[in-house]
């Protein structure tokens, strides 16, 4: 014990010395010796602090501690250690210097317990965090164990709770705006949602408003208390927004407490007055307590719903009053405020208050009242969003004050351009009677909907049951009275209404207003009571009411209406009628009677500006469409007037709108169909405007009234859209159907008449000229009707004239021209000098006029007349054109062309005048383009149809002309096409491939672009592009064009005589042919092309057709020479004996056949006096001395066939055919001598001619029939080399294939069957997608599926896909061996024996 002693001494005076290392080393013996020393521990802990050993002192520490807690000097140590530290061991620190405070409490040290507890919180505040700060401050507050000890020594607990309550609330704020900062910046985050939850975490948990509570507990000052009173509110109120559904209900109940506390005691904090005010659920405003909306008013006179307040309370609408002695001199001096001052006043304050449910509710009603509907829905509406807004802030329910804002928004929709808004009021209606049956506002406003829909009966009921709930409601029992009355009991009606002008007292505006309603309720039953016209004017009747109406209130309209009435209809007084109509409308736009009269009255004028301001202004209104599910019935003129005015003013896009209104509204409107078809015509839409005049003609038709002549615009407007549509069949029934009914109707006369001439046009254009000529001739018949009455109109003569020339272009038809017809045509209303115009160029005049209907040989041909008669009626165009130089000018034009026409189609007739006197038209033609440029130098196409005319006469001319047309517009293809045709004939062929390429860009379906770019391509020798090029001319073009058909059928012609691959292609045939024909509709004097079309049909096997054309080419060759004995005439008609002996032998009529030949043949045969081209005559002498031996041959006459042949032979010289030919009628005559000549003749031609496989294959089936073993394997081996040749026809390649197969079959060597297959698989081998092969195959071996390949690629063979034929087809079908197939092969080729076998 001794030596602890003297250990702790020495630790101690170690201490003392400052010696810390001799005092830890002295303080550590001690515990050696005693582990429970206290002082060692409080020595060790000290050396060890001074040797800035924290760790390890404090341990020293706390172990002291333990051993003795009550004393001071180890939690002295300890305190001491952690202020060195600087705040790394705060939490240490407080718990130590709590409990050296509690022990200077024990011994009633008060210094130096409240030095340390000053100490430690300046301490923490400067080194701790905001926790750490906080957690220190709570040492200062009641829960703390030495706060009664210090009492009165340390600040009180409401100044610590506000510096913890600083602490706490500057930590939540920073903690939501950082987890703002983090989690908005999330996928799919949103803002306010984001906020929301952050805030409903935070709130939550919050501590804060226990800490407001504790100040205000604590606190002595009230100005202090208050302000966290409204922090609490505010606290408790942002909460309760941020809280679920099911956690609202606590909360709400405490922010109702703390607003109604702070209400209670008059603390003018706003959020708490809002809260009470806001949150009250009640139907009306009178629900209110007055007390409090006057504090409020008093507390914040400047918030918007004070002002709101104060004005609403000073109005006469308002069901409390503010009173006079109120605190406030303020509203002591408003008591007398005026209405204009008291609505200036809310209109202020509601502006200010966005966000108020009150202050919109009392916005409007305030509206409501001032029959401002439309500013009273939208605030309503408003109104409503914010109930919801406040209900799911609240979570309160807010029924009656969400009923009171329907009523309002309810009650503004049914007067709100009535009846358009009805649905939507009665769906409000119904929602609140479901809930509350009796409220009277519902009843009344549904009453009104029903009274509007002219459901009286339901309305009346309606309108009962609120009377029941307010019997002293005068406007309810009015119109309940006029329900009765609307429904046909005018008397009963008139008695009630009586009675409620007996109730009513006129005190202020709003009863002189119904005072004014009622009055002219009751004339207008007077009105109807007393139908008779008597009764009417009577001034004492309902006129005395209506005026005693005005007089009561000079606003109401409806009484001004029913005075115009009176004063149009029975007191003839037409100028106060427009002035009672024009005061109604412009009081009120829902005077729709009134706006009727008075828009037509403005249409009688002509005023359509007027027009359209009035209907306009009833569409605005309303009023014109019923609401859903009403009874009565739409206003449909407004619409139909608008559609009128803006047709007039040629808005077509906005008078379809009006007019597709007025039909919606009125769908068995006759008129408003008529005006949407016009309008659908004038806009270009012609389907739409075809439906519309079928419904107005199906209209017109269903309903009695409408007569016939009432109904003809419509199959007018309708033959109009089909004329459009190019429809001109149904256009031209249209039109005659019209005239039926309308017969005088001039303006439907010349329509049909111009629609006729462009459905002879279009007919020219698809090839019907048959059908072309029929209209013609049918316009010609229409003019005759209307020439009396449009002798001077310039469309009569120019449909005349284009009738005329539409017949010139079906010169097939030109016999059926009606020229006695068109010559009474132009004699009507004649001055012959008329016809005098350029007389002295055309030679065109009155003498021609004489010579129209003369018949004779002297007389002019049916196609000059008809020219001459178009050249007459634009003379008469010209005349009829006198006062309009545009139109002249036009008349000029066409008249030019006539004369081109003429020009074209009659020089080849008059050759015995000589060129210069057919020039005459050319002259005349050119003269009149001249005089239209004159009139009119801008037009394009004047200048293009010069540079054509004068394209011969003057090329200089030509090319400015037609330079100048495309100065005035380029985009023209026909001009640059004619300037190309400029340049091909002056030989500049690079210029003239710029044009027609030009041509191509600016409209790449122009085809005589193309067709002068195949004339180009001829000139520079490249045929095939040529023959491309007029191929896609001919499939562009129009029927109309003969060029194309000409240069199309020659290119064609020359490429089959080319190309022997396609020149038994049907496809190939068929279009060149029916261009043709319809060339030799369009001019059939044109006998080369006729010629022509004969070689087409000779092809396609149509050798009867051909015969009767080449036999009428015979009759004119033989009458040309007659006229003119020319050597070209004999060679032509050579030429034409061949072609027919050719297609009689085809027909098998081979004695007729050789006749012809020997014709061509003596007429070819002096070569001075036959055919000049030595070529042309030794074709023709080849064919008819081949078609001569054919002949003699199938008649038996050896000997001539083979002189034929031979001289054919010498003729062709030695032609391989010609040889193959004379060789097998050798052959067949018989005789070894003959059969050795045909040999021989094989055998020269084969030397010369190795390739050719007709004479190899006859020379195989020679040797095969002579058993030649040696010739028989040396045409075997021709034949292997030329099947595998590039070239080969699969005509050629299946001959020499079943050659080869015969000649193994029946030649040489062993195994035939093997050799036979071998062949066939070589066929298939070379041409595996050709059927021959196969079928061969099916034939030779057992195997099925050779016949289903063969059928398959049958199938693929035939046309478009190949050349394959019926009888080919039939053949394969038959090879399957089916008899399926074999049925098939009969319907495919009934007349093939192949198929007939395969039943076998």
């Amino acid at each position: 014990m001794s030596e602890v002693k003297a250990a702790l001494k020495a630790a101690k005076a170690a201490l003392d010395t400052h010696d810390y290392p001799q005092a830890v080393a002295q303080a550590r013996r001690v515990l050696a010796a005693d582990p429970r020393n206290y002082h060692a521990y409080v020595f060790l802990g000290l050396a060890l602090d001074k040797q800035i050993q924290d760790d390890e002192a404090a341990k020293a520490y706390v172990e002291a501690t333990r051993i003795n807690r009550d004393d001071t000097l180890a939690w002295q140590g300890l305190v001491s250690l952690y202020e060195r530290q600087s705040g790394n061991r705060i939490d240490d620190y407080h718990n130590a210097v709590v409990r050296l405070a509690e022990l200077f409490m024990k011994v009633d040290d008060r210094i130096r317990c409240q030095t340390v507890i000053d100490k430690y919180v300046v301490f923490v505040k400067k080194h701790g965090s905001r926790n750490q700060y906080k957690h220190a401050l709570e040492v200062l507050l009641p829960s703390s164990s030495v706060y009664e000890f210090l009492e009165g020594r340390i600040p009180s607990p409401a100044h610590t709770y506000v510096r913890i309550t600083e602490l706490v609330e500057a930590e939540e704020k920073e903690r939501i705006n950082k987890e703002i900062g983090e989690r908005r910046t999330r996928l799919g985050a949103k803002i306010g949602q984001v906020t929301t939850e952050i805030k409903r975490e935070v709130f939550t948990k919050s501590s804060l408003e226990q800490l407001y509570q504790n100040i205000i507990d604590w606190s002595t000052d009230d100005e202090v208390r208050r302000q966290y009173e409204e922090k609490l509110l505010q606290h408790a109120y942002d909460t309760l927004l941020v809280l679920s559904v099911q956690e609202k209900v606590e909360k709400r109940k405490q922010v109702q407490k703390l607003a109604r506390d702070m209400v209670i005691i008059k603390h003018p904090y706003a959020l708490a007055w809002q809260i009470t005010l806001e949150w009250k659920d009640s139907e009306t405003l009178a629900d209110w307590d007055m007390g409090i909306l006057r504090q409020f008013i008093d507390y914040f006179p400047d918030l918007g719903l004070s002002k709101v307040l104060r004005g609403y309370l000073h109005s006469e609408i308002s069901p409390l009053t503010l009173s006079v002695e109120s605190s406030t001199t303020d509203v002591q001096e408003e008591s007398q405020m005026s209405a204009d001052e008291c609505l200036l006043l809310v209109t202020e304050g509601f502006e200010e208050s966005s966000s108020s449910v009150l202050a919109h509710r009392i916005m409007g009603e305030y509206y409501l009242y001032l029959e401002e509907y439309e500013s009273a829905v939208d605030v309503a509406r408003k109104a409503r969003d914010l109930v919801t807004s406040a209900a799911q802030a609240s979570g309160l329910d807010f029924q009656d004050t969400l009923d009171s804002i329907t009523i309002v928004l309810a009650s503004s929709l049914t007067h709100f351009q009535s009846p358009k808004n009805h649905p939507e009021a009665k769906l409000l209606y119904d929602s609140i009677l479901r809930r509350k049956p009796t409220l009277t506002a519902a009843l009344i406003g549904t009453g009104l909907i029903l009274e509007e829909q002219e459901d009286y009966d339901e309305a009346l009921d309606f309108l009962t049951r609120a009377l029941t709930r307010d019997p002293h409601n005068v406007r309810v029992k009015c119109e309940a009275a006029w329900c009765i009355a609307l429904n046909g009991n005018f008397t009963e009606g008139l008695k009630e209404l009586e009675s409620c002008l007996d109730s009513s007292k006129a005190t202020n505006d709003r009863t002189r207003d119904l005072k004014a309603l009622i009055l002219y309720r009751i004339g207008v039953c007077l009105w109807n009571s007393h139908p008779s016209k008597a009764a009417r004017k009577d001034r004492n009747g309902a006129y005395a009411r209506f005026l005693a109406s005005v007089q009561a209130n000079m606003n109401f309209a409806p009484a001004y209406t029913s005075l115009g009435i009176y004063y149009a209809d029975y007191a003839n007084d037409k100028k106060r009628a427009r002035k009672c109509f024009q005061k109604a409308i412009e009081l009120s736009a829902s005077e729709v009677e009134a706006a009727e009269r008075l828009a037509r009255a403005f249409a009688d004028q002509g005023d359509w500006d007027l027009v359209d301001v009035v209907a306009q202004r009833v569409v605005d209104s309303g009023k014109v469409r019923p609401a859903p599910g009403s009874k009565k019935k739409g206003i449909s003129w407004p619409f139909a007037a608008l559609g009128i005015v803006q047709l007039n003013r040629h808005e077509f896009a906005r008078s379809i709108v009006s007019y597709q209104a007025a039909s919606r509204i009125s769908p068995r409107d006759y008129h408003s169909w008529v005006g949407l078809g016009e309008s659908y015509h004038n806009s270009g839409r012609y389907i739409a405007a075809t439906k519309a005049f079928q419904q107005a003609e199906k209209i017109g038709a269903e309903i009695e009234e409408r007569a016939a002549g009432e109904r003809w615009f419509a199959k007018y407007m309708l033959a109009n859209v089909k004329r459009e549509l190019g429809d001109h069949d149904d256009a031209i029934t249209g039109y005659e159907e019209v005239l039926i009914f309308r017969p005088d109707e001039f303006g439907v006369s010349i329509a049909l008449l111009q629609t006729l001439v462009e459905a002879g046009w279009h007919s020219i254009e698809l090839g019907f000229f048959g059908r072309s000529v029929d209209y013609a001739k049918r316009a010609i018949d229409r003019a005759e009707r209307i020439t009396d009455k449009g002798a001077n109109l310039f469309n009569t003569w120019k449909a005349v004239a284009d009738a005329c020339s539409i017949v010139s272009r079906a010169q097939a038809h030109v016999r059926e021209f009606p020229v006695e017809k068109v010559k009474r045509i132009l004699e009507v209303g004649i001055d012959l000098q008329e016809f005098e115009l350029i007389n002295g160029v055309d030679n065109i005049g009155k003498d021609a006029l004489s010579l129209l209907d003369t018949e004779g040989l002297k007389s002019p041909s049916r196609l000059t007349r008809c020219l001459h008669a178009a050249i007459l009626a634009h003379k008469r165009a010209i005349y009829a054109t006198a006062g309009d130089p545009h139109a002249q000018a036009v008349a000029w034009y066409n008249l030019g062309w006539s004369e081109h026409r003429a020009h074209v189609c009659l020089d080849h007739q008059l050759l015995e005048t000589g060129r210069k006197k057919a020039s005459r038209f050319l002259k005349a033609a050119m003269r009149c383009f001249k005089r239209a440029i004159e009139l009119e130098a801008g037009n394009a196409d004047f200048w293009d149809s010069l540079g054509v005319v004068t394209t011969q006469l003057s090329p200089k001319v030509s090319q400015h002309a037609f330079v100048r047309s495309l100065y005035l517009n380029d985009r023209n293809p026909r001009v640059w096409t004619n300037l190309g045709t400029l340049y091909i004939l002056q030989s500049d062929y690079q210029l003239a491939n710029d044009a027609f390429t030009r041509a191509q860009s600016t409209d790449p379906d122009y085809a005589h672009a193309w067709l002068g770019q195949g004339l180009l391509a001829l000139l520079m020798n490249d045929v095939k592009e040529a023959n491309l090029l007029f191929t896609h001319a001919f499939e562009i073009a129009d029927s109309g064009s003969l060029l194309t058909k000409r240069e199309y059928a020659l290119s064609t012609f020359d490429h089959i005589l080319s190309s022997p691959i396609t020149s038994n292609s049907i496809n190939d045939l068929i279009q060149p042919l029916f261009a043709l024909n319809q060339l030799r509709s369009q001019a059939p004097s044109e006998i080369a092309y006729e010629h022509l079309a004969v070689l087409f049909a000779e092809r396609i096997g149509n050798y009867i057709d051909g015969i009767d054309s080449l036999s009428s080419i015979c009759s004119a060759v033989e009458a040309e020479y007659e006229v003119s004995e020319s050597r070209s005439a004999i060679a032509k008609f050579a030429q034409i004996k061949g072609d027919i002996a050719r297609n009689l032998l085809a027909r098998h009529e081979y004695s007729q056949a050789a006749e012809n030949a020997e014709t061509a043949l003596n007429l070819s045969a002096d070569q001075e006096g036959g055919i000049v081209d030595p070529v042309a005559r030794r074709k023709c002498r080849l064919s008819a001395q081949l078609t001569g031996g054919l002949a003699h041959y199938y008649l038996g006459s050896m000997d001539e066939a083979i002189t034929m042949f031979r001289a054919a032979l010498e003729e062709s010289d030695s032609e391989p055919d010609v040889v193959c030919l004379l060789a097998q009628v050798l052959w067949a005559k018989g005789g070894e001598q003959l059969r050795g000549v045909a040999r021989d003749q094989l055998f020269d031609c084969v030397e010369k001619h190795p390739d050719h496989v007709g004479a190899i294959t006859l020379l195989g089936v020679i040797a095969l029939l002579d058993g030649d073993q040696e010739t028989i394997e040396a045409v075997a081996s021709d034949l292997q080399g030329l099947r595998a040749k590039d070239g080969m026809t699969v005509k050629q390649q299946r001959q020499l294939g079943q050659l080869l197969a015969a000649l193994a079959a029946l030649g040489y060597g062993h195994a035939v069957k093997d050799k036979v297959l071998s062949e066939v698989t070589k066929d298939i081998l070379l041409s595996p997608s050709k059927p021959h092969g196969w079928t061969q195959l099916a034939a030779v071996s057992d195997e099925t599926f050779a016949g289903d390949m063969a059928l398959l690629t049958a199938t693929k063979a035939v046309p478009p896909g190949g050349s394959l034929d019926a009888p080919g087809l039939c053949e394969t079908y038959a090879g399957t061996g089916r008899l399926a197939d074999a049925q098939r092969a009969v319907m495919f080729a009934p007349w093939a024996t192949d198929g007939w076998e395969g039943f076998r």
